[in-house]
């Protein structure tokens, strides 16, 4: 169970997040809602560290995550796998190769940089894409596949760390309806069978109320709702986008 207690980020005079407190349970699918700014992705950067929270707990079994450093960073950073709405893979290299770089937090640098990567690996890898209707495109670049595909060889990557949590930043901004479907099915599958919460930050609406078992709000740095999407009134959500018209 990942606990956060009164986690607080400023960034100059804005508080991005604003004393947040959230709990986060086994096999949770809960999307961030909340117009641009309201810290949603801060909130996920601050929980794997990619972005340093200023005051405030967040523990996950027993140990407080903003105290690691070293070695027990790097494992932390393995278990809270981070999926990106720009996929952040290496284009020129395939797509079994982006895969393996999931392992980079279970070994040695090096070796990795030179694909010196073990024939369980290798094998891990291409089950993982099997399991993920992208086998066939193993020995594929990545560049050569479509912005789904591209988000799916990511969610893999993520897979390979053997995470404990999965962290998804807005991960169907920038697909089409059927490809961001194809990816938020494949989320909710490895949620409900591998039983790894995913908190994944979205914009539509529509898809959180769709996919999520909790709906989690923000504005202005703040949860103003924690809750099943059916809890979440036309007037709560009036409340929550108050002047944004993205909305």
């Amino acid at each position: 169970m990942l606990v956060l207690k009164s986690v607080t980020k400023t960034f100059g005079q804005k508080k991005a997040l604003d004393a947040v407190t959230l709990t986060v349970e086994p096999g949770q699918f809960i999307c961030v809602i909340g117009p641009s700014g309201a810290g949603k992705s801060t909130l996920l950067r601050c929980i794997n560290r990619l972005t340093e929270a200023d005051s405030g707990e967040i523990q996950f079994e027993g140990k407080n995550v903003l105290k690691l450093n070293g070695q027990d960073l790097r494992a932390w950073r393995a278990k809270a796998a981070m999926i990106f709405q720009q996929f952040n893979l290496v284009p020129r290299l395939d797509v079994v190769t982006n895969v393996l770089l999931g392992r980079l937090a279970h070994r040695s640098v090096w070796p990795s940089l030179f694909k010196s990567f073990t024939r369980e690996e290798r094998a891990m890898a291409i089950t993982i894409l099997d399991r993920l209707n992208l086998a066939e495109a193993a020995f594929q670049r990545a560049e050569t596949l479509s912005g789904g595909q591209q988000q799916r060889v990511a969610i893999a990557r993520a897979l390979m760390q053997e995470p404990r949590i999965m962290l998804a930043d807005e991960p169907v901004a920038s697909l089409d309806p059927a490809n961001a479907t194809a990816v938020m099915d494949t989320l909710r599958d490895i949620c409900k069978q591998d039983g790894i919460p995913i908190l994944c930050n979205i914009h539509a609406l529509d898809i959180a109320r769709e996919y999520s078992d909790r709906i989690v709000a923000m504005r202005k740095g703040q949860v103003v709702f924690d809750g099943p999407p059916d809890k979440l009134s036309p007037q709560l959500e009036d409340q929550i986008y108050e002047g944004d018209k993205a909305a």
